[in-house]
């Protein structure tokens, strides 16, 4: 069993735990929290290997959510529904999977967390660039180079800067070590790839509970040479957005959502992520 490292944020209601991406920490959810706090009691969490918390090896998902619900026990909250974004979002259906008799486990929100059959097109090539960086050191302009990419997509500056630096550790030497290590960013991959080759359709498979599943609405501007990456991320939309529709349409525990921001959505738009889940934990029942 691993504790990891939470952040409560307090406030009163129905609980919610906070999943953050790969590579990212719980500090992501600093906006959208303290506005959930109105009707919720909110604990955010970094992932093993991420932000504060210990690393884990092998680094699997039934492991991390193991670790979830210890973490959840142990701060008193064994019935918050679980919300994550990207890898959280994965995460937070696994965890409703395997939690079944959590009652308020019996709802997950994914916000914008999928990923793609290995031969989808273009897959091979991203995969290439997250092994290549995985676990990097990174140089002293690093942050600044960070928060710049982050203003073009309209996030604010400091609130950018805050999150990066949640998000790696500082060497002494001025350079940035990336998180999770490069082992753990494997086995995550590993994982990602696992879920994946299923399809949408097919990983939801035996999920009953309440889902609410969001995909970003707005494609995010391509930096200079990587419009090829614009091009993977429109198709694999398409794709997804197919067969989210197909499930709303046969699985009434299933809902879909769209929202106006690009794929880091809890940064750019914390006020309408923050709508969006308590609009939909309000209407679960009982």
């Amino acid at each position: 069993m691993t504790l990891l490292h939470a952040h409560d944020y307090g406030g009163d209601g129905p609980p919610l735990v906070l999943l953050h991406g790969y590579a990212r920490s719980l500090t992501d959810w600093d906006a959208s929290a303290s506005l959930l706090t109105a009707a919720h009691r909110v604990l955010a969490v970094d992932l093993p290997g991420h932000g504060r918390s210990p690393g884990v090896s092998p680094w699997t998902i039934p492991t991390v959510v193991r670790d979830i619900a210890c973490t959840l026990d142990a701060h008193g909250l064994p019935e918050a529904v679980v919300v994550g974004h990207s890898l959280g979002g994965l995460i937070a259906v696994e965890y409703a999977r395997a939690n079944p008799e959590r009652a308020r486990a019996r709802a997950a929100v994914n916000l914008d967390g999928f990923w793609w059959r290995p031969d989808f097109p273009g897959g091979e090539q991203v995969c290439e660039g997250l092994l290549a960086s995985a676990g990097a050191v990174a140089p002293p302009g690093y942050i600044e180079q960070q928060v710049d990419n982050c203003v073009r997509l309209g996030i604010p500056a400091d609130r950018a800067q805050t999150a990066i630096r949640a998000a790696v550790r500082p060497l002494p030497d001025g350079t940035w070590q990336t998180l999770p290590s490069r082992a753990e960013a494997l086995d995550v991959l590993d994982e990602l790839h696992r879920l994946g080759a299923l399809g949408v359709t097919t990983w939801l498979d035996g999920v009953g509970c309440p889902l609410l599943l969001v995909q970003a609405g707005r494609r995010q501007p391509p930096a200079p040479g990587t419009e090829w990456f614009d091009e993977f991320s429109a198709r694999f939309a398409q794709v997804v957005s197919g067969e989210l529709a197909a499930l709303s349409g046969t699985r009434p525990t299933i809902h879909v959502s769209r929202i106006d921001a690009g794929h880091p959505m809890i940064l750019e738009t914390p006020e309408a992520v923050a709508t969006l889940v308590a609009e939909f934990v309000r209407e679960l029942p009982g």
